[in-house]
Protein backbone atom coordinates (compact mmCIF):
# COMPACT_ATOMS: atom_id res chain seq x y z
CA UNK A 1 0.00 0.00 0.00
CA UNK A 2 1.11 3.79 -1.57
CA UNK A 3 0.75 6.46 0.85
CA UNK A 4 1.97 9.65 0.00
CA UNK A 5 2.07 12.87 2.80
CA UNK A 6 2.04 16.10 2.39
CA UNK A 7 2.33 18.57 5.31
CA UNK A 8 4.37 19.59 7.03
CA UNK A 9 7.48 18.97 9.56
CA UNK A 10 8.21 20.83 12.78
CA UNK A 11 10.72 20.60 15.17
CA UNK A 12 8.62 20.56 18.96
CA UNK A 13 10.20 22.07 21.72
CA UNK A 14 8.58 20.35 24.56
CA UNK A 15 8.19 21.57 28.00
CA UNK A 16 6.33 19.21 30.79
CA UNK A 17 4.90 21.31 33.73
CA UNK A 18 2.30 19.86 36.63
CA UNK A 19 0.15 22.57 34.95
CA UNK A 20 0.16 24.99 31.73
CA UNK A 21 0.96 28.85 32.49
CA UNK A 22 -1.58 31.31 32.68
CA UNK A 23 -1.18 33.98 30.05
CA UNK A 24 1.62 36.57 32.13
CA UNK A 25 2.31 33.36 34.55
CA UNK A 26 5.29 31.88 34.99
CA UNK A 27 6.11 28.78 36.58
CA UNK A 28 9.65 27.21 36.82
CA UNK A 29 10.55 23.08 37.27
CA UNK A 30 9.52 22.13 33.89
CA UNK A 31 11.56 19.21 31.62
CA UNK A 32 12.70 19.94 28.26
CA UNK A 33 12.95 17.88 25.36
CA UNK A 34 13.13 18.31 21.52
CA UNK A 35 11.34 15.71 19.47
CA UNK A 36 10.93 15.45 15.43
CA UNK A 37 6.79 16.27 15.31
CA UNK A 38 4.72 18.40 12.56
CA UNK A 39 1.60 16.99 11.70
CA UNK A 40 2.19 16.05 8.23
CA UNK A 41 5.63 14.17 9.69
CA UNK A 42 3.74 12.71 12.45
CA UNK A 43 1.53 10.96 10.48
CA UNK A 44 3.56 9.72 7.79
CA UNK A 45 5.87 7.99 10.53
CA UNK A 46 2.45 6.76 11.86
CA UNK A 47 1.57 5.09 8.31
CA UNK A 48 5.06 3.72 7.90
CA UNK A 49 5.00 2.47 11.41
CA UNK A 50 1.60 0.25 10.79
CA UNK A 51 3.30 -1.20 7.74
CA UNK A 52 2.66 1.97 5.11
CA UNK A 53 5.00 2.59 1.89
CA UNK A 54 5.15 6.36 2.66
CA UNK A 55 6.48 9.07 0.32
CA UNK A 56 6.33 12.51 2.48
CA UNK A 57 6.47 15.92 0.53
CA UNK A 58 7.39 19.26 2.48
CA UNK A 59 9.81 21.74 3.16
CA UNK A 60 12.50 22.03 5.54
CA UNK A 61 14.20 24.95 6.16
CA UNK A 62 18.70 24.71 5.12
CA UNK A 63 19.26 24.04 9.02
CA UNK A 64 20.09 21.73 11.63
CA UNK A 65 16.36 21.12 12.62
CA UNK A 66 15.77 20.45 8.77
CA UNK A 67 18.56 18.14 8.48
CA UNK A 68 17.45 16.26 11.48
CA UNK A 69 14.01 15.67 10.25
CA UNK A 70 14.93 14.61 6.89
CA UNK A 71 17.48 12.02 8.59
CA UNK A 72 14.40 10.97 11.06
CA UNK A 73 12.06 10.04 8.55
CA UNK A 74 14.35 8.26 6.22
CA UNK A 75 15.54 6.31 9.44
CA UNK A 76 11.32 4.74 9.40
CA UNK A 77 11.50 3.98 5.92
CA UNK A 78 10.11 7.48 4.49
CA UNK A 79 10.96 8.18 0.97
CA UNK A 80 12.26 11.98 1.21
CA UNK A 81 13.09 12.77 -2.11
CA UNK A 82 10.68 15.14 -2.30
CA UNK A 83 11.13 16.68 1.25
CA UNK A 84 12.62 20.45 -0.52
CA UNK A 85 15.09 22.61 1.44
CA UNK A 86 14.41 26.19 1.00
CA UNK A 87 17.34 28.41 1.31
CA UNK A 88 16.04 31.52 3.70
CA UNK A 89 13.55 29.98 5.33
CA UNK A 90 13.66 28.05 9.05
CA UNK A 91 12.60 25.42 9.72
CA UNK A 92 9.12 24.57 11.34
CA UNK A 93 8.90 25.00 15.35
CA UNK A 94 6.14 23.84 17.52
CA UNK A 95 6.40 25.11 20.96
CA UNK A 96 4.65 23.03 23.22
CA UNK A 97 3.66 22.47 26.79
CA UNK A 98 2.38 19.43 28.41
CA UNK A 99 0.65 19.31 31.93
CA UNK A 100 0.54 16.43 34.34
CA UNK A 101 -2.52 15.19 33.31
CA UNK A 102 -1.10 14.75 29.33
CA UNK A 103 -2.80 17.90 27.89
CA UNK A 104 -0.92 20.47 25.76
CA UNK A 105 -1.20 23.54 24.22
CA UNK A 106 1.03 24.56 21.18
CA UNK A 107 2.11 27.30 19.33
CA UNK A 108 3.77 26.81 15.83
CA UNK A 109 5.96 28.92 13.57
CA UNK A 110 5.41 27.66 10.61
CA UNK A 111 8.41 28.51 8.62
CA UNK A 112 9.06 26.46 5.57
CA UNK A 113 6.16 24.33 5.44
CA UNK A 114 4.86 27.85 3.61
CA UNK A 115 6.53 27.80 1.43
CA UNK A 116 5.24 24.60 -0.48
CA UNK A 117 4.16 25.68 -3.47
CA UNK A 118 1.17 23.97 -5.38
CA UNK A 119 3.64 23.31 -8.70
CA UNK A 120 6.32 21.43 -6.57
CA UNK A 121 3.30 19.45 -5.40
CA UNK A 122 1.87 18.57 -8.55
CA UNK A 123 5.58 17.97 -9.94
CA UNK A 124 6.24 15.71 -6.91
CA UNK A 125 2.98 13.57 -7.54
CA UNK A 126 3.83 13.43 -11.25
CA UNK A 127 6.48 11.86 -10.55
CA UNK A 128 5.54 8.98 -8.44
CA UNK A 129 4.34 6.44 -10.61
CA UNK A 130 1.20 4.81 -8.50
CA UNK A 131 -0.56 5.20 -4.63
CA UNK A 132 -3.62 4.24 -2.98
CA UNK A 133 -4.11 7.64 -0.43
CA UNK A 134 -3.30 11.34 -0.04
CA UNK A 135 -2.85 11.94 3.44
CA UNK A 136 -2.68 15.67 4.23
CA UNK A 137 -2.94 18.31 7.26
CA UNK A 138 -3.46 21.85 7.00
CA UNK A 139 -0.30 23.01 8.13
CA UNK A 140 0.90 24.18 4.26
CA UNK A 141 -0.98 26.57 2.17
CA UNK A 142 -4.20 25.53 1.31
CA UNK A 143 -3.26 26.08 -2.89
CA UNK A 144 -0.79 23.29 -2.33
CA UNK A 145 -3.48 21.45 -0.45
CA UNK A 146 -5.89 22.03 -3.64
CA UNK A 147 -3.35 21.25 -6.27
CA UNK A 148 -2.30 17.48 -4.61
CA UNK A 149 -5.85 17.04 -3.58
CA UNK A 150 -7.16 16.94 -7.88
CA UNK A 151 -4.62 15.19 -8.65
CA UNK A 152 -4.63 12.41 -6.32
CA UNK A 153 -9.06 12.08 -7.23
CA UNK A 154 -8.02 12.37 -10.84
CA UNK A 155 -5.53 9.26 -10.44
CA UNK A 156 -7.98 7.21 -8.22
CA UNK A 157 -6.24 7.48 -4.63
CA UNK A 158 -8.36 8.35 -1.58
CA UNK A 159 -8.09 12.11 -0.33
CA UNK A 160 -7.76 11.98 3.27
CA UNK A 161 -8.00 15.25 4.85
CA UNK A 162 -7.24 16.45 8.70
CA UNK A 163 -8.27 19.97 9.04
CA UNK A 164 -6.37 21.18 11.22
CA UNK A 165 -5.39 23.87 12.63
CA UNK A 166 -8.83 24.25 11.74
CA UNK A 167 -10.39 27.27 9.17
CA UNK A 168 -13.32 27.16 7.10
CA UNK A 169 -12.86 25.02 3.67
CA UNK A 170 -14.27 26.11 0.28
CA UNK A 171 -16.88 23.28 -1.76
CA UNK A 172 -14.29 22.65 -4.62
CA UNK A 173 -11.81 21.24 -1.82
CA UNK A 174 -14.23 19.67 -0.06
CA UNK A 175 -15.84 17.34 -2.52
CA UNK A 176 -12.49 15.93 -3.30
CA UNK A 177 -12.09 14.59 -0.03
CA UNK A 178 -13.16 10.96 0.66
CA UNK A 179 -12.57 11.10 4.26
CA UNK A 180 -12.55 14.32 6.58
CA UNK A 181 -11.05 13.52 9.96
CA UNK A 182 -11.65 17.06 12.06
CA UNK A 183 -12.05 16.93 16.21
CA UNK A 184 -14.92 18.84 17.91
CA UNK A 185 -13.61 22.23 18.14
CA UNK A 186 -12.47 22.20 14.27
CA UNK A 187 -15.99 20.90 12.93
CA UNK A 188 -17.34 23.80 15.24
CA UNK A 189 -15.04 26.10 13.61
CA UNK A 190 -15.17 24.86 9.79
CA UNK A 191 -19.30 25.01 10.06
CA UNK A 192 -20.13 27.58 12.52
CA UNK A 193 -22.00 25.13 14.96
CA UNK A 194 -21.48 25.63 18.57
CA UNK A 195 -20.92 21.88 19.76
CA UNK A 196 -22.88 20.98 23.28
CA UNK A 197 -24.63 17.91 22.75
CA UNK A 198 -24.50 15.38 20.28
CA UNK A 199 -27.08 16.56 17.81
CA UNK A 200 -24.89 20.03 17.50
CA UNK A 201 -22.16 16.92 16.27
CA UNK A 202 -24.77 15.75 13.72
CA UNK A 203 -26.18 19.40 12.44
CA UNK A 204 -22.15 19.92 12.12
CA UNK A 205 -21.84 16.55 10.18
CA UNK A 206 -24.85 17.14 7.71
CA UNK A 207 -23.57 21.06 7.04
CA UNK A 208 -19.76 19.48 5.98
CA UNK A 209 -21.62 16.06 3.85
CA UNK A 210 -23.89 18.81 2.00
CA UNK A 211 -20.74 20.65 1.22
CA UNK A 212 -19.76 17.52 -0.66
CA UNK A 213 -17.60 15.30 1.46
CA UNK A 214 -17.74 11.47 0.92
CA UNK A 215 -17.63 10.81 4.73
CA UNK A 216 -17.01 12.36 7.71
CA UNK A 217 -15.16 10.86 11.13
CA UNK A 218 -14.74 13.47 13.89
CA UNK A 219 -12.98 12.49 16.97
CA UNK A 220 -14.30 13.39 20.23
CA UNK A 221 -10.79 12.77 22.19
CA UNK A 222 -11.89 10.21 25.50
CA UNK A 223 -15.43 9.77 23.83
CA UNK A 224 -14.38 7.87 20.98
CA UNK A 225 -15.26 9.08 17.79
CA UNK A 226 -18.47 9.47 15.26
CA UNK A 227 -18.83 8.20 11.77
CA UNK A 228 -21.15 10.23 9.23
CA UNK A 229 -21.74 9.48 5.79
CA UNK A 230 -24.65 10.10 3.61
CA UNK A 231 -26.13 6.56 2.89
CA UNK A 232 -25.44 5.08 6.61
CA UNK A 233 -26.67 6.25 10.14
CA UNK A 234 -24.08 7.74 12.43
CA UNK A 235 -22.17 5.46 13.98
CA UNK A 236 -19.94 5.61 17.26
CA UNK A 237 -16.38 3.85 17.97
CA UNK A 238 -15.84 4.15 21.14
CA UNK A 239 -12.34 5.22 22.95
CA UNK A 240 -9.88 2.65 24.94
CA UNK A 241 -9.35 3.45 28.39
CA UNK A 242 -5.34 3.85 28.97
CA UNK A 243 -3.50 6.57 31.41
CA UNK A 244 -2.72 9.37 29.06
CA UNK A 245 0.81 10.94 29.57
CA UNK A 246 0.93 12.91 26.38
CA UNK A 247 -1.55 13.61 23.69
CA UNK A 248 0.62 15.63 21.29
CA UNK A 249 0.44 13.34 18.35
CA UNK A 250 -2.58 11.13 19.40
CA UNK A 251 -4.87 12.94 16.62
CA UNK A 252 -1.75 12.08 14.10
CA UNK A 253 -1.25 9.01 15.05
CA UNK A 254 -5.41 8.39 14.26
CA UNK A 255 -4.86 9.44 11.00
CA UNK A 256 -2.09 7.79 9.82
CA UNK A 257 -3.43 4.55 11.26
CA UNK A 258 -6.75 4.89 9.65
CA UNK A 259 -5.00 5.37 6.24
CA UNK A 260 -3.10 1.92 6.53
CA UNK A 261 -6.26 0.48 7.29
CA UNK A 262 -8.02 1.52 4.74
CA UNK A 263 -5.49 1.04 2.01
CA UNK A 264 -5.73 -2.47 3.40
CA UNK A 265 -9.26 -2.71 2.47
CA UNK A 266 -11.27 -2.49 5.54
CA UNK A 267 -14.28 -0.49 5.98
CA UNK A 268 -14.19 2.77 7.34
CA UNK A 269 -15.46 1.66 10.72
CA UNK A 270 -12.86 -1.04 10.96
CA UNK A 271 -10.32 1.11 9.85
CA UNK A 272 -11.42 3.51 13.21
CA UNK A 273 -11.62 0.76 15.18
CA UNK A 274 -7.52 0.18 14.37
CA UNK A 275 -6.65 3.73 14.83
CA UNK A 276 -8.44 4.00 17.78
CA UNK A 277 -5.78 1.55 19.14
CA UNK A 278 -2.72 2.74 17.70
CA UNK A 279 -3.84 6.45 19.09
CA UNK A 280 -4.55 5.09 22.42
CA UNK A 281 -1.44 3.67 22.48
CA UNK A 282 0.32 6.69 21.18
CA UNK A 283 -1.19 8.40 24.57
CA UNK A 284 0.88 6.43 27.24
CA UNK A 285 4.27 7.93 25.95
CA UNK A 286 6.23 10.97 25.71
CA UNK A 287 7.09 13.11 22.26
CA UNK A 288 5.34 13.41 18.98
CA UNK A 289 6.76 10.81 16.67
CA UNK A 290 8.28 8.39 19.63
CA UNK A 291 5.23 7.85 21.05
CA UNK A 292 3.81 6.10 17.98
CA UNK A 293 2.83 2.23 18.11
CA UNK A 294 4.51 0.07 15.49
CA UNK A 295 2.29 -2.55 14.00
CA UNK A 296 2.89 -5.75 16.05
CA UNK A 297 2.35 -3.19 19.37
CA UNK A 298 -1.36 -2.67 18.15
CA UNK A 299 -2.23 -5.70 17.16
CA UNK A 300 -0.77 -7.27 20.38
CA UNK A 301 -3.50 -4.41 22.07
CA UNK A 302 -6.56 -5.68 20.22
CA UNK A 303 -5.94 -9.41 20.99
CA UNK A 304 -5.17 -8.46 24.31
CA UNK A 305 -9.14 -6.60 24.51
CA UNK A 306 -10.26 -9.83 22.14
CA UNK A 307 -10.58 -7.47 19.13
Amino acid sequence: MNIVVVGSLNMDLVVRMPQIPRPGETLLGGVFKTFPGGKGANQAVAAARLGGQVTMIGCVGDDAFGREMRTTLAREGIDTTHVLIHPEAATGVALIQVDAQGQNSIAVASGANFCLTGAEVEKALQSIDEFDALVMPLETPLETIYAAAKIAAQRGAKVILNPAPAQVLEKDLLELVDVLLPNEYEIALMTGVPLQTPADTRRAAEKLLDLGVKNLLVTLGSHGSALFSPSAPETLIPAWLVRAVDTTAAGDCFVGALAVALCEGRSLQDAAKFASAAAALSVTREGAQPSLPRRSEVEQFLRERNM
